[in-house]
């Protein structure tokens, strides 16, 4: 197994591990700290795909990157809008579109502090482009 597919293997276990995580409702103490943690780390893995892109000058690579933070981005934003337009409406609407943001920004609600999640995936977006527009041809 080559060492991008092991990164990516390492990635959707953290997604796994965040998305469990995410529903867990109100952690408190030691537990907030490492969902927290969790949240962070699921940045690790993507960091790396990009140094390694950049390494090997692997532009397929790059694009993946940015497309999965520029999907991500955008869903989770529609699924958070959905949520709070929704408020009137049953509380069984509520929980499923609550669901499906999880499922969507695992790491965003994993941690509990939205920024984080947003700020990564920005942070991933933002690194992949700089990387694609200086290693044009």
């Amino acid at each position: 197994m080559t060492k991008t597919k092991k990164i990516w293997l390492f990635w959707g276990l953290f997604y796994l591990i965040c998305t469990v995580c995410g529903f867990v409702s109100s952690p408190s103490g030691v537990a907030y700290g490492l969902f927290v943690l969790l949240s962070l780390g699921f940045f690790v893995p993507p960091g790396m795909l990009i140094y390694q892109a950049v390494t090997q000058k692997d532009r397929k690579l790059l694009k993946t990157v940015r497309l999965l933070s520029i999907v991500s981005i955008s869903v989770t934003l529609v699924m958070i809008l959905l949520n709070f337009l929704t408020f009137e409406a049953s509380e069984s609407w509520g929980l499923v579109l609550y669901w499906l943001l999880i499922l969507v920004s695992a790491p965003m609600v994993c941690g509990q502090a939205w920024i984080i999640g947003l700020f990564g995936w920005a942070c991933l977006l933002m690194t992949s482009i700089h990387f694609l527009r200086a290693s044009r041809p």
